[in-house]
């Protein structure tokens, strides 16, 4: 698998990142077993967790993993915190609690060292300079060697960068984790020339449309799908919309005509965008992990990624698109 540098840093890793997500949650531990092996196989090397996975089931399945196949030196593993259960406060990024959940993380992963650390999302009742003092605390102490953070607006993500930047012997920020396919494209508005800006990489969850583009749901909703799920269908419903039946028939005629499978045209089309150094690959199976592995060999043609380029345009206007938007 090719390998890039992870944002402005020394750290490189595969293009195609194995995402665990579904891990102890529609995944068991023998699937997961064939995943990581199969994901390996391929020469993938980031694999990517979060504690709030299946409350942390998720992490402490790959440490298992990770053990069992005796891997640690041969992965980069990446985790995220500051997510948290219930209805109401539903992020904490305070010092206390993220180098409480950076220790947990460690405890499940059999780890003594975290590869890549993300805050997971923006908290608003925290001081920023507080949330990266905690990842500061976390590196200097060895615990962690880069940092990120996820699902952060673009103004977010640059002012974080930018104070990290503004100070000696602060932690640069390397990576922003955020939601990115053909049929999600709004990074594309601030997040993406932000993140070129400030030297930051960008791994893409969700990276198939919530599974929407294998165009699976072309033509019925699978009894065993996630859009089928009564907890998961709004999820899946929010891309069964006109636009969305418009860009996976493009990516679907795309496929017959390269003979692909959509599953690779759409990972091939967002594998290649400008910033992005890895889609994260979030499997429920192995078939359709192999399936989404099978785009590393895929190399889209010129005019077929126009055509999924404007298929998929996100509307821009006042001020991303310039002054000259507005004559």
């Amino acid at each position: 698998m090719e390998l890039r540098p992870l944002g402005r840093s020394g750290l490189w890793i595969g293009r195609l990142g194995l995402g665990t997500g579904t891990w102890t949650r529609g995944t068991d531990e023998y699937e997961a077993r064939d995943q990581l092996a199969a994901f390996l196989d391929a020469g993938g090397t980031l694999i990517d967790t979060a504690d709030a996975y299946a409350d942390g089931d998720a992490e402490g399945l790959l440490g298992e993993l990770v053990e069992e196949f005796d891997i640690r030196d041969e992965i980069v593993l990446s985790t995220k915190a500051g997510s948290v259960p219930g209805p109401d406060r539903r992020i904490n990024a305070s010092r206390r609690h993220l180098l409480g959940a950076l220790e947990r993380s460690l405890r499940r992963l059999r780890t003594d060292t975290i590869d890549l650390w993300q805050v997971h999302q923006w908290d608003p009742w925290t001081p920023l300079e507080e949330t990266l003092a905690a990842i500061d605390a976390a590196v200097t102490s060895g615990k962690v060697r880069y940092a990120g953070v996820s699902n952060y607006a673009g103004w977010q993500m640059a002012r974080a960068a930018t104070w990290q930047q503004a100070g000696a012997g602060r932690t640069p920020l390397v990576t922003t984790q955020v939601e990115y396919s053909l049929l999600e494209r709004g990074i594309e508005r601030e997040v993406v020339p932000a993140a070129q800006a400030v030297g930051m990489g960008i791994l893409a969850w969700s990276p198939l449309g919530r599974g929407v583009l294998t165009g699976k749901y072309r033509h019925s909703m699978p009894i065993d799908s996630r859009g089928a799920n009564v907890e998961s269908a709004a999820w899946v419903q929010a891309y069964l919309d006109e636009r969305g039946r418009r860009i996976v028939d493009a990516v679907a005629t795309a496929a017959e005509g390269l003979g692909a499978s959509p599953t690779e045209v759409a990972l091939a089309w967002l594998r290649d965008r400008p910033g992005v150094v890895a889609p994260i690959l979030g499997a429920r199976t192995n078939n359709q992990l192999l399936a989404a592995l099978a785009s590393e060999e895929l190399e889209l043609p010129d005019e077929i990624l126009t055509a999924l380029d404007d298929v998929s345009a996100p509307a821009v206007g006042y001020p991303e698109a310039g002054w000259a938007q507005r004559r």
